[in-house]
């Protein structure tokens, strides 16, 4: 490889760049489980080790931690539905508020664009009859999703289990990847994105946990209504990147309008969430996971742009982990090394340039 010219070395590392992704995006039914479920298991690696510490069969040892994960998002699932049997039960006011607020906003058309409320009722049927016609295949393609739903998290615990199971044969196969002498920084580097990925995802944990207390718990107090509903809603969504937090808000605005008829909630709502977010991204969240992913912003919008786009919403969950990992991969090979600064958030004091000699420069 050090013979080869610059420009083909840079070439080879784009193609191999575009292959990836193309890779990502045709296999992503099969490789985004796989890849959930192996930042997962990395996540339960500490409550495998503390059961094989007190001589507990394998089995045992990875059975116990999936088993708990499953009853804590089983008992998410059972606070979220039950909290959409709440707005259901409130459709008829929501049916009436939802009017309220549409004769509003058709009001405010009419004065200030001039656009009569047939007008306005004749667009939206337009819209509407459009909508229709499309409803079989936003149909098909809801049935093929929900089966990829299930298809995706029923396979979750079966790849977690045998990634715990056959940990060690994966880490012999690594390690045979490369030559000897290399063993030492390929041990540096896995425990370093074991100790990245655990630091982030458990972060994450705690990061849901604290916004929904916050958020929920502040709006309850208030009196806002669906309080918890929109706490939990926030603080999931926020876990995507920039843009989970903007649809947070949208969702959060809208199940306020649902519940009121006035338009006090809705700004109460706005500016609870706005302080709940700024403690979280300038105080608690820097605190968490901030130390540990030095990833700058450019980088984690484009790779939650870039995950939707090849693999849809899991890959916009997975991309600030991927990330990571890439990062710490390529901070310690010398043949990829830039592509780590390029990620990272490490700005040059002075000069971008490594010069050995700071004197020949100028002021």
């Amino acid at each position: 490889m050090k013979d080869i010219p610059l420009t083909v070395k840079r070439s080879i590392e784009l193609l191999g760049l575009v292959l990836i992704m193309t890779v990502i995006f045709l296999g992503s039914d099969i490789i985004m489980p796989l890849l959930m479920a192996f930042f997962v298991s990395i996540m339960l690696l500490p409550v495998y080790r503390f059961f094989k510490k007190y001589k507990f069969p394998d089995i045992i040892s990875i059975v116990i931690p999936i088993v708990t994960l499953l009853i804590i998002v089983a008992g998410i699932i059972w606070f979220l539905s039950s909290q959409v049997a709440v707005l259901v039960d409130d459709f008829p006011q929501i049916k009436k508020n939802v009017n309220i607020h549409l004769d509003s906003l058709s009001y405010w058309i009419n004065k200030t664009f001039n656009i009569s409320s047939k007008e306005q009722i004749d667009f939206i049927n337009e819209q509407s009859n459009k909508l229709l016609s499309s409803a079989g295949n936003i149909l098909s393609g809801a049935v093929g999703s929900v089966s990829g739903f299930f298809l995706f998290f029923g396979l979750l615990p079966i790849y977690i289990y045998l990634f715990l199971f056959y940990k060690n044969l994966f880490l012999r196969f690594i390690f045979m990847w490369f030559k000897n002498d290399s063993h030492e920084q390929v041990k540096e580097s896995l425990k370093a994105t074991e100790t990245i990925i655990k630091s982030y995802l458990i972060g994450l944990l705690i990061q849901v946990t604290y916004m929904t207390i916050l958020l929920g718990g502040i709006l309850m107090l208030i009196g806002i209504k669906h309080a918890l509903l929109i706490g939990v809603i926030f603080a999931l969504l926020n876990l995507i990147p920039y843009i989970g937090a903007l649809f947070g808000n949208i969702i959060g605005v809208l199940l306020t309008l649902t519940s009121s008829e006035e338009l006090w909630p809705v700004i109460t709502v706005l500016l609870v969430i706005a302080a709940v977010q700024f403690l979280d991204n300038n105080i608690l969240m820097p605190k968490i996971v901030g130390s540990k992913v030095k990833i700058n912003a450019l980088s984690a919008i484009l790779g939650v742009i870039i995950g939707g786009t090849l693999a849809g919403i899991s890959g916009m969950f997975l991309a600030l982990p991927i990330i990571a990992v890439l990062k710490i991969i390529f901070d310690r090979s010398e043949m990829f090394k830039h592509w780590g600064v390029l990620l990272g958030d490490e700005k040059p004091e002075k000069s971008p340039m490594n010069v050995k000699n700071p004197q020949t420069l100028g002021d």
